[in-house]
């Protein structure tokens, strides 16, 4: 098992698709974190406060299901998304189980 992290920028102007989206949204995070695949999520914030972009951290064999994972989130198939990164991630400090 590796951890990998989405790195995910809003369009500009989504605001309202980031939250008619996201009751689903926390569904699935809610689901992954039943199977022991979510880390640690959460939002990006601009100058203001509000949300612009994600951070998710999951827990797979391979970095094609992490892709899968990232695809198959309500925000990216809402079209939330300008951009989503899915990259290797070695968690070092703090980590819960160490």
């Amino acid at each position: 098992m590796a951890l990998f992290a989405f790195v995910c920028a809003d369009k500009p102007g989504h605001l309202n698709v980031r939250m008619d989206t996201r009751p689903e949204h926390v569904e699935h995070l809610n689901a992954l974190n039943e199977k022991g695949i979510l880390k640690m999520a959460g939002p990006f914030l601009d100058g203001d406060g509000k949300p612009n972009g994600s951070l998710v951290i999951v827990e797979t064999d391979t970095i094609e299901e992490a892709r899968a994972i990232a695809d198959a989130d309500p925000y990216t198939k809402a079209g939330l998304f300008q951009s989503v990164e899915v990259k290797p991630f070695n968690w070092v400090f703090n980590k819960p189980e160490a």
